[in-house]
């Protein structure tokens, strides 16, 4: 439902692009620790495959894109983060990309299996935007239009099934990268559609602003550390398959 008095939010295009290449990049990091998965020797190495995969495509992919993204909204009203509620956020991201990964990982890559995965992973990606919406103080009010809302859910979840199964089933660069860009419209087709159906209405109450993070500088924090962290576990997981290429011969 359209509010008369609503601040707009105006996205920055550079912002915008910036922010998908940061969640392809990362589902593409993701993918790669992903699909060693069914390959992991006993429990622990498994496990171990998991949590990274999942760590990077929670915290890499669609967290630390969130944050971007939200830098990308221009509005005329101050914002900052709550703390607390920042931080489930993240934990949102990272625990249903472990739980729809390790689903994936696991047993025949059958459409079945995959489709589950791929809902926990799209319930997660909107269960993250949602919550680091909460997370928001600043003098207004957050109310949503529930069409768009499901919506942003549907694509969240359509497009994880789809990037799941390109990665388990189909080999190579193209493939991969095939992947991680589908993987990237489902995190920023999410965000951005969950951002259309939000509308902020001013208070007045300035007591709501008082005590969180600032935004922009969150937002480029977590940019700088996701960005080194990804691209050194790009390089790490490369020179591991060339070593295990290696090895074959």
């Amino acid at each position: 439902m359209p509010h008369d008095h609503a601040v707009q939010c105006l996205h920055d295009p550079m912002l915008v692009i910036l922010s998908y290449l940061v969640s392809v990049l990362g589902s593409f990091t993701a993918l790669q620790l992903a699909i060693a998965i069914p390959a992991a020797r006993g429990t622990a190495q498994r496990w171990r495959a998991i949590f990274m995969a999942g760590a990077v495509m929670g915290g890499g992919a669609i967290w630390a894109m969130h944050f971007i993204a939200m830098l990308a909204c221009k509005m005329d009203l101050p914002v900052s983060y709550d703390l607390t509620i920042t931080a489930l956020s993240a934990v949102i991201a990272i625990a249903s990309c472990m739980v729809g990964l390790a689903i994936a990982g696991s047993g025949v890559f059958g459409w079945a299996r995959l489709t589950v995965a791929g809902m926990f992973m799209g319930l997660g990606v909107t269960g993250m935007h949602y919550t680091g919406m909460a997370a928001m103080l600043m003098p207004a009010s957050i109310h949503y239009d529930q069409t768009l809302v499901l919506a942003s859910a549907t694509i969240a979840i359509v497009a994880s099934i789809v990037a799941l199964w390109l990665a388990f089933n189909l080999r190579g660069w193209m493939q991969m990268l095939g992947s991680a860009l589908v993987m990237g419209v489902a995190v920023c087709g999410m965000h951005y559609t969950g951002m259309q159906a939000a509308s902020f209405l001013p208070n007045g109450n300035e007591a709501q602003q008082l005590g969180g993070l600032d935004g922009a500088s969150l937002g480029m924090t977590i940019f700088a550390i996701s960005s080194a962290l990804l691209a050194g576990v790009l390089a790490l997981s490369i020179v591991r398959q060339r070593q295990r290429a290696l090895v074959r011969i």
